[in-house]
């Protein structure tokens, strides 16, 4: 099409539209992104026959799709037609982006689209151990929606301010009933579903290392994780234990009714201790999968008294598939994988054919790593599109986790998540070449794309290692081992290690932009170069050398990154979980205080244990 609409100079632009349920969020967030934009103050007009600058119209028009819509600008102004208020929505989206990339000239254009995927979610893990302020939540809210996410979770362990559990939550900022009720209602403003989040099962060990819940773990003793190591952390609650049940029951009852969805995620994965205590007579009797489901079963039945439908984990649906022949077909099932390669496909038609709706859920990989593993990261996110589009899924949920402390910083996320939300629109059109790109635009408001660049390159310094590791990155290995474990360095050369080393030389001295996601960025630089100058070190150990006067200097350069680190985390998050998050690199601390002293070789530490694996942490 030719032309362009002219925005008017010297009067308000008008926005017209029938009042109705939806129509008036629709206004506001138009009224203001142009505010925003381009500086002018815009009028609404009600009802009435459509006129003004800017007209919003529910008709038939347009895509049939309830989320779809057409976005016509011509010499005559601006129309979008959609079936309903979320259609509406999504082109106001579309059209706010128009308005940001081209001015006060706007193309004339005539776009009709919808989506591949009617749910698209995005679930933040506020448990390990970052819990954001209302304001940053709302931040992320406001970017999301203008992405076109429509669904977001909060993965709660112990985070929620349950009235009888105070020991759990304590120390740990958690959120209170009122704030997630204010959530609610600005999420639905903003045609966003929040959805509660509440594991039930595994990835309860911030419950069962208390001596009051202690008695409803599973384990009675060291067990043996699925990667082959021996571990003693309690994390998985009995379900042969009524007192199991009666537990989440009561959690149940505090956190659902503050929530306006009619959806529950009851998480349920990787139990990993399960028949290897006190549930083992049960399991060498009857199986695995048929306790596992007793015990979903039940749960199954506290959610439907709530009015809400379950949404679970699928890893034991898929590993154990005498599940799905006994599991309800209103439960929803979550099927997660987060590497590259991650083949959705299979998993999904199975459930597919079992007759169950499904959400395929990949992840930004921004954890493990620091600063990310984008270009996995990327292939993930397309792969788990294409399965969600081909298969039928009745969502695409982006997942952020925060391993081992939640030490990678926001912008890390960033252009996977945009990507994501992308590709779960339209799973053929977006190209991971133009990622870095569009999140400049849609991500960082960086019209320079230095900081795009600089976190997308950053992002794939984990390729110059010439290591492949699933769910983590080789300098995140040698972080979370001690500096005589040989084992951390294999397969990291020298040769890599140098190549690494100059390249974040030259992204540290390129990061002169000025603004908290460029300190996040210099911050990041800053840990992946200390990660390098420590495999160095381990290396010479290997070697016989003398280290302590360079473990003196890592020592030094460690206060300078948990000094920066604090100052970091408290812009965005509550206090609670920083300790937990900075005992990571206290960890490394003392251990080079040790080494400097010469006294290095006998330091215990944790290693790779005590966080979230999903099938990708440690030992895999």
């Amino acid at each position: 099409m030719r032309g362009a609409w002219i925005v008017p100079e010297r009067r308000p632009l008008t926005i017209w539209a029938r009042r109705g349920d939806g129509i008036l969020h629709c206004v506001r967030r138009l009224k203001r992104a142009i505010a925003g934009t381009l500086g002018k103050r815009c009028v609404a007009l009600w009802g009435g026959n459509p006129r003004g600058d800017i007209r919003l119209m529910i008709s038939a028009e347009g895509p049939s799709h309830p989320q779809g819509y057409r976005l016509s600008i011509g010499e005559g102004g601006v129309e979008i037609h959609a079936s309903s208020s979320a259609g509406i929505w999504n082109g106001v989206c579309t059209l706010v982006q128009v308005a940001a990339q081209t001015g006060e000239r706007w193309p004339a254009i005539r776009i009709d689209d919808e989506p591949d995927v009617d749910v698209r979610g995005f679930m933040l893990d506020i448990s390990r151990d970052k819990v954001p302020t209302g304001r940053e939540l709302r931040r992320l809210i406001d970017w999301l929606s203008s992405i076109k996410i429509n669904q977001l979770q909060l993965y709660f362990e112990h985070t929620f301010r349950y009235r009888r559990h105070r020991a759990v939550w304590q120390n740990a900022s958690p959120m209170s009933a009122a704030e997630v009720r204010r959530l609610d209602r600005y999420c639905r403003k903003r045609n966003v579903e929040l959805v509660p989040n509440q594991n039930s099962l595994g990835h309860m060990e911030r419950w069962l290392k208390h001596a009051r819940y202690a008695p409803l773990a599973e384990a009675t003793g060291p067990w043996r994780s699925p990667f082959g190591d021996i571990r003693t952390t309690k994390a998985t609650l009995c379900p042969t234990d009524p007192g199991s049940i009666a537990l989440v029951k009561s959690l149940y009852g505090e956190l659902l009714p503050q929530f306006s969805s009619r959806l529950f995620n009851v998480g349920c994965d990787e139990p990993f201790e399960l028949g290897q205590g006190r549930s083992g007579t049960a399991v060498r009797k009857r199986g695995v999968g048929a306790v596992y489901l007793d015990y979903v079963l039940k749960l199954r039945r506290i959610v439907r008294a709530h009015g809400r439908r379950m949404m679970c984990w699928a890893d034991m649906a898929s590993s154990h598939p005498e599940i799905l022949r006994r599991l309800p077909k209103d439960v929803i099932l979550l099927e997660w994988g987060y590497e590259g390669d991650q083949d959705f496909e299979n998993h999904c038609r199975q459930y597919a054919r079992a007759g169950f709706e499904f959400y395929v859920c990949p992840g930004t990989s921004s954890w493990c790593s620091f600063s990310g593993r984008l270009s996995n990261a990327l292939a993930n996110m397309r792969n788990a599109a294409r399965a969600a589009k081909s298969c039928g899924a009745a969502g695409y949920l982006i997942t952020d986790w925060g391993d081992f402390g939640h030490r990678q910083y926001w912008p890390a996320s960033v252009i996977p998540t945009l990507f994501g939300a992308s590709v779960a629109w339209n799973s053929a059109r977006p190209r991971e070449r133009d990622a870095v790109a569009a999140a400049a635009v849609n991500g960082f408001d960086d019209s320079s794309e230095a900081l795009a660049a600089g976190w997308g390159e950053t992002g794939d310094l984990y390729l110059r290692s010439g290591v492949v590791l699933r769910n983590k990155t080789a300098l995140f290995r040698v972080m979370q081992s001690r500096l005589d474990d040989r084992k951390a360095l294999e397969g990291l050369t020298p040769a890599a290690l140098r190549r690494m080393w100059m390249r974040v030389d030259v992204l540290r001295r390129s990061a002169t932009m000025r603004s908290l996601e460029a300190d996040e960025l210099r911050a990041t630089l800053r840990v992946v170069a200390h990660a390098i100058a420590r495999a160095l070190v381990m290396r010479a150990i290997e070697k016989g050398e003398d280290v302590r006067a360079r473990a003196g200097r890592l020592a030094t350069d460690m206060d300078a990154i948990i000094h920066e680190h604090r100052r970091l985390w408290h812009i965005r998050n509550w206090p609670g979980g920083y300790r937990d998050s900075e005992s990571h690199y206290g960890i490394l601390k003392r251990e080079y205080d040790q080494w400097s002293r010469g006294v290095g070789g006998d330091f215990s530490r944790p290693g790779l244990r005590g966080g979230r694996s999903r099938g990708r942490a440690a030992g895999a």
